[in-house]
């Protein structure tokens, strides 16, 4: 009873929770068989099924999340947003200066709240989207101003983009890319945004001069991005270590058509991040092209409906977070699939709702929760119009049908009175 009325509970396009279901619950063998690598290799895991336990509660987590978030209206974001980017900008700070170090790295993407780990820069994407949305549905009656643009909109992007780039270059890039796109496809014009990349460039090349001449802790990534771009340009260089991506090749080879069926990964056990970064070549191993091709279909049949909705949501806030949230989440997977096959250098982006992690697993529920949310309340717009427009044609067809009996009454009485009238050529012949 209980879950059913959670089920009649359910808002927003049937569609979407229908394929982030399917995900979640594919998840679970990929992610418990890749685990035997932190169990018997690693050795951080003490059991597989501790971890898919662990996997599974995050999921149910983030199903909450997402069902709660559903409930809301996404109108109310406008302000949150507001609130939330100063706090985004504050927490990126705080992670940036903790300086936590991994081999002499700086691996401070992570700050610690109430004893679970944490990432802001996942967050940011999420708030900076939220907050660029909000700001251009302002102007979808009048031209863009450009000076209040570079105030209200770029000055926080880029404070946000600076904040997450030292420790964090591939979603310093997705946040700034996925904003370019949306402003451009909420009309903002093309010389505004030429005029911005001459800023944008000049950052770049003197945040890589800096590091180069003047390495620290806080720069200290620089090497690693350089080295991830080296492997991947010089893959015939025996003297270059591709030792991830060389694994991956071999797991997707293996794998063939149908795999090597599920749990019977051998790559699982040489891949270090087989459970996040790299599970997509798990799964081909184990599930073959079929499995892989399956997986990359629910994903776009899931921007499909985005896509969809989108089109149709007339509300341009709506219609701009529907965009800012939701093409990330498919972004982010097709970054991830692209490494796994070795078309893109190896960036670090978990799979979306398949790869294991609380945060990321929690953030893209939050974000699917604000989708379905903006798809509820166009639903509801539909069934406000739907039945005003039923009652209209009810109208119609009552008056029309009024009309045609007053018509026939009128024809019946002049019926009757052309024959109680005398005809005066009989009146004359009678007398």
């Amino acid at each position: 009873m209980f879950i059913h009325r959670i089920f009649r509970g359910l808002r927003g396009d049937k569609g979407i929770w229908a394929f982030v279901t399917l995900l979640a619950l594919f998840s679970f063998m990929p992610v418990f068989s890749a685990s035997a690598n932190l169990v018997y290799v690693v050795g951080t895991v003490n059991s597989t099924y501790e971890f898919l336990l662990k996997h599974i509660s995050h999921l149910m987590i983030g199903f909450f999340i997402m069902y709660v978030i559903h409930k809301f209206s996404y109108q109310n974001l406008r302000w949150i947003s507001i609130l939330l980017l100063p706090v985004v900008g504050i927490l990126l700070l705080f992670t940036l200066l903790k300086g936590n170090t991994i081999g002499g790295a700086n691996a401070s993407r992570w700050i610690s709240v109430g004893g679970f780990g944490f990432q802001p820069s996942a967050m940011a994407v999420v708030v900076l989207n939220i907050y660029a949305a909000q700001y251009l549905a302002k102007f979808k009656d009048k031209p863009y101003d450009f000076k209040d643009s570079i105030y209200k909109l770029w000055i926080p992007v880029g404070i946000i983009c600076v904040l997450i780039l030292p420790a964090n270059f591939s979603t310093a890039a997705l946040v700034f890319f996925m904003v370019i796109m949306l402003v451009y496809l909420a009309g903002y014009p093309m010389r505004y945004l030429f005029t911005l990349m001459v800023p944008v460039v000049v950052t770049l090349i003197l945040f890589f001069a800096i590091a180069t001449y003047f390495p620290s802790k806080y720069f200290s990534r620089v090497n690693t991005w350089k080295s991830r771009i080296e492997r991947f340009t010089s893959k015939d260089d025996a003297d270059v270590d591709n030792y991830q991506t060389d694994n991956a090749k071999i797991a997707i080879a293996t794998g063939k058509f149908t795999g090597l069926g599920p749990g019977k990964s051998v790559q699982r056990n040489f891949l270090p991040q087989s459970s996040s970064d790299f599970i997509f070549a798990i799964i081909i191993e184990e599930y073959g092209l079929l499995g892989g091709f399956s997986v990359l279909f629910i994903y776009l049949m899931l921007f499909f409906r985005f896509f969809v909705k989108a089109v149709k949501i007339e509300d341009h806030f709506g219609k701009y977070l529907m965009i800012g949230i939701g093409f990330p989440i498919i972004i982010q997977a097709l970054v991830n699939m692209g490494v796994a096959v070795e078309l893109l250098p190896t960036t670090g982006q978990t799979l979306p709702l398949i790869s294991s992690g609380g945060t990321s697993i929690w953030i893209t529920c939050a974000s699917l929760g604000i989708v379905l949310s903006v798809s509820a309340g166009d639903d509801k717009t539909n069934l406000k119009k739907a039945p005003r427009s039923r009652k209209a044609k009810i109208q119609d067809l009552q008056s029309s049908s009024v009309i045609e009996e007053l018509g026939d009454y009128e024809n019946e009485n002049k019926l009757e009175q052309d024959t109680n009238t005398p005809n005066p050529m009989e009146a004359v012949q009678n007398k």
